[in-house]
């Protein structure tokens, strides 16, 4: 049985990624800080609920030291602050970067050390990683999520001799809970709409699919790459 580890594995995608992997038959360990959130969908998936903070290199060793091998990696944690330029905080900063790109370093090196040849590494990442958004402050999501991309080839670089594939998918705003004040606005629902040549919001179930792709054998020659699950976004930005 493939053991798969997913911090952040209880929110909208990380839901959606967790029940599809456990659905293939791995046992699943929904990770995050929210320990009632983890175990609430850890029982309904049968796998194991796990607390840890992602930003807190020490928690995510801790957390994990009960397990001595991890075959997949599904990085599902992160957060979005919009401030304009001239009003980012310190503290925002911080807390976007630490959770969108410091936890991502400690979370492959904690799962590196317990993984074989053959191994999977995912990094959720955003079409921020390559576009930037007019009208909004997003530079701290912009940064972090750009970062994250060169983390992921760095690391794929590092791991390619053990065998270990490690990749990202960067999706646009998907109907989940982080992207509902997008949703929520008729007119900016529409102006989304709009800019997607498919023509359609994605579905947590969109960002799952690809997930998988990258979790399974059919990937085993694909690593360093980043799939833009955006619905043509990036095709004609």
């Amino acid at each position: 049985m493939k053991i798969a580890f997913v911090p952040g594995g209880y929110g909208g995608i990380g839901a959606a990624v967790s029940k599809a992997l456990a659905k293939t038959g791995a046992k699943v360990i929904v990770a995050g800080r929210d320990l009632a959130k983890a175990r609430k969908l850890a029982k309904e998936i049968r796998g194991i609920p796990l607390h840890l903070d992602v930003r807190d290199a020490a928690s995510i060793e801790a957390g994990l030291k009960p397990f001595r091998k991890i075959d997949i990696f599904v990085n599902c944690a992160g957060i979005a602050r919009e401030q304009s330029i001239d009003k980012v905080s310190e503290e925002a900063w911080d807390e976007v970067v630490g959770t969108n790109l410091k936890a991502a370093m400690f979370l492959a090196q904690a799962v590196a050390k317990r993984q074989k040849r053959g191994g999977k590494q995912v990094h959720l990442l955003s079409v921020r990683a390559q576009l930037g958004l007019r009208g909004r402050g997003y530079s701290t999501y912009c940064a972090a999520k750009g970062g994250l991309v060169m983390l992921v080839k760095q690391h794929a670089a590092e791991l390619g001799p053990r065998g270990i594939c490690v990749n990202g998918v960067a999706p646009t705003v998907v109907r989940t809970e982080m992207g509902a004040h997008w949703l929520k606005n008729a007119k900016t629902r529409a102006w989304l709409k709009e800019r997607i040549p498919l023509g359609r919001i994605a579905e947590p179930r969109d960002v799952a699919g690809a997930v998988l792709f990258f979790c399974s054998p059919a990937s085993d020659f694909v690593t360093g790459q980043i799939l833009y699950v955006d619905g043509g976004i990036t095709a004609s930005q």
